[in-house]
């Protein structure tokens, strides 16, 4: 896919320098108010090169974080820096070394999509001649480049996206944030884009600030995760490391489910129940004949018994569980965010 997708502008002995530099976001009792209302409560962030998700319930303080990182809003106290860039005297250098990926509608619906990536070079004060030739290096690597001269009026859903992704890209920025990157996609769509962000990190060696409400493509493309909730943060790490704090074994249940969990619950043991299926938390090598103890006094019968390997889903459920919601999916809290 071009020059981009092979190099990302940059050369092999940039790429290993920048793996060696100060985290690209960090935040030091972060806090922003407005009024009585404190939409940011004293964020302790630091954000390392790679891939990492932004979740949070609506209204945890997502978008303001956003803004506040970008130094489009002034926070009220505290202190941050992205790549370096005081968050608070510096908002136009953070924007013009960063690529922003915007949720909402940002193209121009009567320009040719060349010339609306273009336009964004110029707008982070690129040469126009290079501008352009960025633009159809960007607009490549996103999968646009014989659409290049389509007007974006003409353009599905998934083909706005792309070119919203090659606007942030064109001046090969070390850090893209992405707010809800594959949101109304179709499944070819939503591939191809998760795919472009993967290969972005990976082989590019770019860093990637990804907001989204579906966990899979969070999943998928990030290795970290930050979780804000009612403006603190929430949670902070490798997803991995996150996932194994809360280890579950899985079973299949046959008669007396019902009876058998309310046992289960009487000796102390977690479980998370959808019918026969149940998630029992696992507390040492002791719960597997607990478990079984349980089921010969309710007299069920255990189809299946394994450890239940997580998923980001899980995770993000129980940490809201923890933080006094009753919720099934993500969904019920991240809808239509």
């Amino acid at each position: 896919l071009g020059a981009l997708r092979i190099e990302l502008f940059i050369c092999p002995l940039l790429r290993v320098l920048f793996m060696v530099r100060e985290p690209i976001i960090q935040s030091t009792d972060l806090t922003k108010a407005y009024g009585s209302h404190v939409a940011l409560d004293s964020l302790n962030i630091k954000i390392e090169q790679g891939s990492t998700g932004l979740l949070g319930p609506n209204g945890a303080g997502k978008s303001t974080f956003l803004k506040t990182i970008l130094g489009l809003i002034q926070l009220t106290s505290g202190e941050g820096q992205v790549l370096g860039y005081d968050i608070r005297t510096q908002g136009p250098e953070i924007r013009q070394k960063i690529g922003y990926m915007p949720e909402y509608d940002a193209l121009n619906p009567g320009m040719e999509a060349i010339h609306q990536v273009r336009y964004s070079g110029e707008l982070i004060g690129m040469n126009p001649n290079v501008a352009l030739q960025r633009a159809h290096q960007a607009l490549e690597y996103v999968g646009l480049g014989e659409q290049r001269y389509r007007q974006v009026s003409t353009f599905s859903t998934g083909m706005k996206q792309a070119t919203k992704l090659a606007c942030a890209l064109i001046h090969d920025p070390a850090l893209i944030i992405a707010d809800e990157p594959s949101n109304g996609l179709d499944a070819k769509s939503r591939e191809f884009m998760l795919s472009t962000l993967e290969t972005t990190v990976n082989q590019g060696q770019r860093s990637v600030l990804m907001a989204s409400h579906l966990m899979d493509d969070v999943e998928r493309v990030c290795e970290n995760i930050v979780l804000l909730h009612k403006g603190k943060l929430a949670a902070q790490g490798k997803i991995e490391d996150l996932k194994a704090i809360d280890k579950e074994v899985e079973i299949h249940v046959w008669g007396s489910a019902e009876k058998l969990e309310r046992i289960m619950l009487d000796r102390g043991l977690k479980v998370r129940r959808e019918g026969r299926i149940m998630r029992v938390g696992h507390k040492g090598d002791s719960t597997y004949s607990e478990i079984l103890e349980s089921a010969v006094k309710s007299g069920s019968q255990i189809r299946r018994m394994h450890d239940h390997e997580a998923t980001l889903e899980d995770l993000f459920l129980v940490i809201m569980e923890r933080l006094g919601h009753d919720v099934k999916s993500s969904e019920d809290l991240l809808g239509g965010s």
